[in-house]
């Protein structure tokens, strides 16, 4: 039993609340915003990203919001749309968008619990683990693309492949 789930042994115990005992876990600031969502503070190697989770009952979902600050030289927009959907088309489990009116960059997931499925400790801790990667693995291209004045297909060859095995 891994030391998150020795807090959690209840089937119906809110996702919002297995968040914030990771968040407790990991040492990480939260602010538990409301009953149905928590907002956190997660270090990365490049900058801080600010990540939420929401829950939504309607139509039972767990939406994750992760975002870090990007605003881009408007002559650049067209080339950040370009790389980003050369990101997404890289990124399986979520997505990257811009919101330009905020000047953050978002990367979006949802994991669908519908028919009462639960969603365990391990796999919301994979779901924030794998945001901040994405953020990680994407954020160098980015940058060179809004700010280095890089084509969008030369700035995507720095964004590498998770590695799998052991050296």
């Amino acid at each position: 039993m891994s030391h998150v789930e020795q807090y959690l042994s209840s089937d119906d115990i809110h996702p919002i609340d297995i968040v914030e005992h990771i968040a407790e876990h990991h040492e990480w600031d939260f602010d538990r915003v409301a009953d149905d969502q928590i907002a956190m503070a997660v270090e990365g190697q490049w900058r801080t990203y600010s990540i939420t989770l929401a829950w939504s009952g309607y139509d039972e979902t767990l939406r994750l919001i992760c975002t870090f600050e990007m605003d881009p030289p408007k002559p650049r927009l067209a080339a950040l749309h370009d790389a980003l959907n050369r990101t997404n088309d890289m990124c399986w489990a979520g997505a990257f968008t811009f919101w330009e009116a905020q000047s953050l960059m978002v990367y979006r997931y949802g994991l669908v619990l519908a028919g009462g499925q639960v969603a365990g400790p391990e796999q919301i801790d994979t779901m924030i683990a794998s945001a901040v990667m994405a953020a990680e693995r994407f954020y160098p291209a980015f940058q060179l693309v809004a700010w280095g004045d890089e084509a969008p297909a030369d700035a995507m060859r720095v964004a590498i492949d998770e590695a799998y095995g052991r050296a």
